[in-house]
């Protein structure tokens, strides 16, 4: 693929479906936001496959409001706050646990992601690359979405776009042959990080001082993807 022609998500018929799958809540605000908030305004439809509350994360929000025995609880809301600001109209959250997703039952794990891939036909799947994405979890989800996408007949198959952040992911993957512009949708996107109030806080993710429209669209305004060819 030639890494230096730029596609976006207009290839993607405008009233189709997205499934996006990732396996904790926040994962979805940074990198897909925007872009998942700009296909619905064209009148997409999104469902988002999350699959645990991240109950085993550390960050309980500062100064802390909660602690493990209320945080899945916490994490939930965020979400669901998260999704509306998004736009979001399928969310479902899978019940998996945080931090042991490479450890589920393959069977049981690529088989609920199939069941939804046949139930929705979505035109595009978003994941995390495997390999690429940092966290165990996010590897292992990413990996679970390629075995079930590549049980379906090659003519059925949908696109699928994946997220990466490794040091050594521009070096093996290439660069991204996907950028959407999302700085109509920034509201969109800012609400939905703010939403994770337990693990981030305004003053960590912005600075001390209120970023001008300018600094905003700079940080936030593209989101890039990979093509994963299966």
């Amino acid at each position: 693929m030639d890494n230096n022609k730029k596609t976006t998500f207009s290839l993607i018929p405008a009233d189709s479906r997205i499934l996006v799958v990732l396996p904790h809540p926040d994962d979805e605000a940074f990198s897909l936001s925007g872009t998942l908030a700009k296909h619905i305004a064209g009148g997409g439809q999104v469902t988002y496959a999350c699959l645990t509350l991240g109950e085993m994360g550390r960050n309980m929000g500062i100064p802390p409001f909660t602690n493990r025995i209320g945080l899945p609880t916490i994490r939930k809301g965020e979400l669901e706050k998260s999704a509306q600001a998004i736009g979001i109209q399928d969310l479902r959250m899978l019940g998996f646990h945080d931090k042991t997703i490479e450890f589920e039952v393959k069977e049981v794990l690529d088989g609920t992601i199939y069941d939804m891939i046949v139930e929705l036909k979505p035109a595009l799947i978003v994941t995390f690359s495997p390999g690429y994405s940092v966290h165990p979890d996010h590897d292992a989800t990413g990996a679970a979405v390629v075995r079930a996408v590549e049980r379906l007949p090659q003519a059925e198959r949908p696109l699928l776009h994946t997220m990466a952040f490794s040091k050594n992911c521009y070096a093996e993957l290439g660069q991204p042959d996907i950028e959407n512009d999302v700085s109509d949708y920034l509201e969109n996107k800012m609400k939905s990080i703010q939403a994770h109030r337990s693990q981030f806080q305004a003053v960590e993710m912005l600075g001390q001082n209120p970023l001008k429209d300018k600094e905003i669209k700079e940080r936030f305004g593209k989101e890039r993807f990979w093509t994963h060819q299966i």
